[in-house]
């Protein structure tokens, strides 16, 4: 494979100069004499909501940043139902246990229509091993991974269903605008909270008739958040 120069692999296919999210990205901290070892283009690509990256265990090629939009990670449980573990925003690392294991132990799958750069994993182990920078970010990101895995299925998870889908929706409030939250199917949200999908639609309803929620669209999917003392712990709805 022929060598790219620096400035083309700042560049790239995915742009990484100038990406909106390389602050928080798995190359904030490298430079461009890091980039200079690597001999592959960092792909930049596109999925439509629903579109699947990859299945759990599937041979692993690469490890992805999200760059914009919403991915899902699930697995099968023991009993043959789908799971959903974890929810991945603009900035979050996808498939780092396959620098491990050589292979994806989890489903992700697109929420919503997304962008992610996708960087083979033969160009992370080249790096790993001549970049310190590299090493220490890849594990500050697997740790900040795990805990936010167990910190998402602690409060999302225990409680009632009201509580849950509380937790819920005051967690996907935007970054931007924390007055209005984007939601998914009733069924994806079920999966995640261990509930059913009538049990999401008839809290979600209450929510709306206590003016805690006003849905904005007709999808069901965005609404602005009303009254936030309605969603936390304690309050009586």
């Amino acid at each position: 494979m022929i060598p790219i120069q620096t400035h083309s692999a700042w560049r790239g296919t995915s742009d990484c100069r100038s990406c909106a999210v390389r602050e928080v990205a798995l190359f904030s901290n490298l430079t461009e004499e890091d980039f200079a070892l690597i001999h592959a283009p960092i792909d930049d690509l596109a999925y439509r909501a629903h579109q699947v990256l990859f299945n759990e265990g599937d041979a692993a090629g690469g490890i992805f940043t999200l760059r914009s939009g919403m991915l899902k990670l699930s697995r099968i449980t023991g009993d043959g139902r789908r799971r959903i573990l974890r929810l991945l925003r603009p900035g979050d690392v996808v498939g780092l246990e396959a620098l491990a294991t050589g292979r994806y132990d989890s489903e992700a799958a697109a929420l919503t229509d997304v962008t992610l750069c996708r960087i083979p994993t033969e160009v992370i182990h080249k790096l790993n091993l001549n970049s310190p920078r590299m090493h220490a970010g890849l594990l500050d990101k697997w740790q900040k991974a795990l805990r936010e895995a167990d910190d998402w299925l602690a409060s999302i998870n225990f409680g009632t269903a009201q509580q849950r889908v509380c937790h819920f929706i005051l967690k996907m409030r935007h970054t931007t605008d924390p007055a209005f939250v984007t939601l998914f199917s009733r069924e994806d949200m079920g999966a995640m909270m261990d509930l059913k999908q009538e049990t999401v639609s008839r809290e979600i309803s209450a929510l709306v008739k206590t003016g805690a929620l006003q849905p904005v669209d007709k999808l069901g999917r965005l609404y602005r958040i009303l009254d936030e003392s309605l969603l936390q712990p304690g309050s009586n709805l």
